[in-house]
């Protein structure tokens, strides 16, 4: 069974790689990535001048990411990856839009996605190994069918609280010390 330091290294060059194809689909259809940042803008909002509002709604939009993150490793260990690498491709399109419209330099950008970022990105990830462990406890694991899925859901349930802390102090960070920093707030 592969390690979970193992999982995460392959999980963050997932999404590294996922940034990348971002940024690029930025630069080569400018109007598909600009439809992409126009439909996420409209379901998730204008951010609220109350940072105590922001930081619920980022919480519990991520610890609801991180829960589905877990859930779909059971599902052949590849969902965490596909929502891994979507998110990815998300920051890399909405950081791409705003670089090549000329709407924020890149310092900006990097100051608008790094504070939080440093805690939040290894905070999914580290739910996605959850769900690909919980995964191959049920496939590779010892005992009956039932033991091994209930084993490997004890170990999902620790990865996730990890993540939940983890998006806790990174929903902190966003909602309260990223506008500052960014300039955004």
């Amino acid at each position: 069974m592969p390690s979970p330091k193992r999982i995460f290294a392959v999980l963050g060059v997932v999404f590294l790689l996922s940034i990348f194809i971002g940024l690029l689909l930025s630069f080569a259809a400018p109007e598909g990535a600009m439809r992409i940042v126009h439909r996420i803008a409209s379901e998730f909002g204008i951010p609220s001048p109350e940072p105590f509002r922001n930081f619920q709604r980022i919480f519990l939009n991520n610890v609801t990411v991180a829960l589905l993150i877990t859930i779909s490793g059971i599902f052949f260990g590849i969902g965490p990856i596909f929502f891994i690498s979507f998110n990815g491709f998300i920051v890399g399109v909405v950081a791409g839009v705003a670089y090549f419209t000329g709407k924020a330099p890149a310092e900006r950008i990097l100051l608008a996605l790094l504070p939080h970022g440093i805690v939040e990105i290894p905070a999914i990830i580290t739910a996605g190994v959850g769900g690909i462990l919980w995964y191959k406890e049920i496939t590779a694991g010892e005992g009956g069918t039932g033991e091994r899925f209930k084993k490997g859901a004890s170990t999902a349930l620790r990865f996730f609280a990890l993540s939940v802390l983890l998006l806790l102090i990174a929903a902190i960070i966003e909602a309260y010390i990223t506008p500052e920093i960014a300039g955004i707030g």
